[in-house]
């Protein structure tokens, strides 16, 4: 009863603590993050390795079993595994039990993986760890499509303009684009000429390898000036890689990559086509990171959208 005694004597003053809730609670709801995508987190971690050309079962033995064994030694609150072997890719899924902290069980992932870089095959690259979210789904996508573009250009202009365009928008996770074809040099060996110059393919690329690179060279004083001095033995043109020299033969003829294979710039084979309206196109999957507010991602997209379609090659 005395807070009742207290509101007749003091009427204005309720009055004003009123009017303050009531504000504070609009600001508050105004200022409070919307999220379509809570983050749940989901103590399951992810490991990805990557092996060019070599096949499932061999990827299966020689990487996804060691590195199995060796986090069930060293990463504590495992739970269970489940792993799956591809051809160049092996994955696998890391259960950690209930309740435990998802991101020290990234920590160890991270530290295990690179000590088992040196008993793992060699050439292997580090692999790409992931946590796993309920909110890990594309919050949106962008789409790249040209009638003056091939293919090939669509996924360059994908991934060298619109990604680094959208990577600024805060809590926003850009994925390497699907559909279009990635550039690559090419080599095109000819069995036949490669056997009459008594030469292989090994021949070819150690010859790439030796003939295409930027060396350091020390520096040159002249004067008072300190030049760097390099020694630019990589083409500026991809067609001037074959007229690289692979020998000389014992009469004195120089025998050139033109002679036994042809560079040129092509692309990659294709894995994935994308068709917008029925023509083919290049889409970029945009996931949410971190606990920005999936509505205020999908703001700011639409808002840098139109300086990165001014930035982007004509077509």
């Amino acid at each position: 009863m005395w807070i009742v005694r207290l509101a007749l004597a003091r009427p204005y003053t309720f009055v004003v603590m009123s009017l303050l809730i009531l504000i504070g609670g609009v600001l508050t709801i105004q200022r409070m993050a919307v999220d379509i995508f809570p983050d749940i987190p989901i103590p399951v971690v992810g490991i990805v390795w990557t092996y060019s050309g070599i096949a499932p079962e061999e990827m299966n033995q020689r990487i996804v079993v060691p590195v199995e064994r060796a986090i069930t030694t060293t990463v504590a609150n495992v739970e269970h595994q489940e792993s799956q072997s591809l051809k160049g890719i092996g994955l696998i899924k890391v259960f950690f039990q209930p309740g435990s902290d998802p991101d020290a069980g990234v920590a160890q992932l991270t530290a295990i993986s690179q000590t088992l870089l040196r008993v793992l095959p060699p050439g292997i690259t580090p692999p790409l760890i992931i946590r796993y979210s309920a909110s890990n789904v594309p919050i949106a996508q962008t789409s790249l499509s040209s009638e003056t573009l091939g293919e090939s250009d669509l996924f360059d202009a994908a991934n060298a303009f619109i990604r680094p365009g959208l990577a600024v928008v805060q809590g926003a996770s850009v994925l390497l684009p699907n559909g279009g074809k990635p550039k690559q040099i090419m080599v095109d060996l000819d069995p036949t000429k490669l056997a009459g110059k008594g030469l292989s393919g090994n021949d070819v690329v150690n010859t790439l390898l030796a003939q295409n690179v930027i060396i350091p060279a020390g520096s040159a004083k002249i004067g008072t000036r300190e030049y760097d001095v390099r020694l630019n033995s990589s083409p500026e043109a991809v067609a001037t890689l074959n007229d690289l020299p692979i020998k000389t033969t014992p009469d004195g003829t120089t025998v050139y990559i033109r002679d036994v294979a042809f560079v040129h710039e092509g692309a990659a084979v294709q894995q994935n086509v994308v068709r917008q309206n029925g023509r083919r196109t290049a889409i970029i999957p945009i996931l949410k990171s971190g606990s920005a507010s999936t509505l205020a991602i999908i703001d700011k997209i639409k808002q840098v959208l139109p300086n990165i379609q001014a930035n982007a090659p004509p077509g």
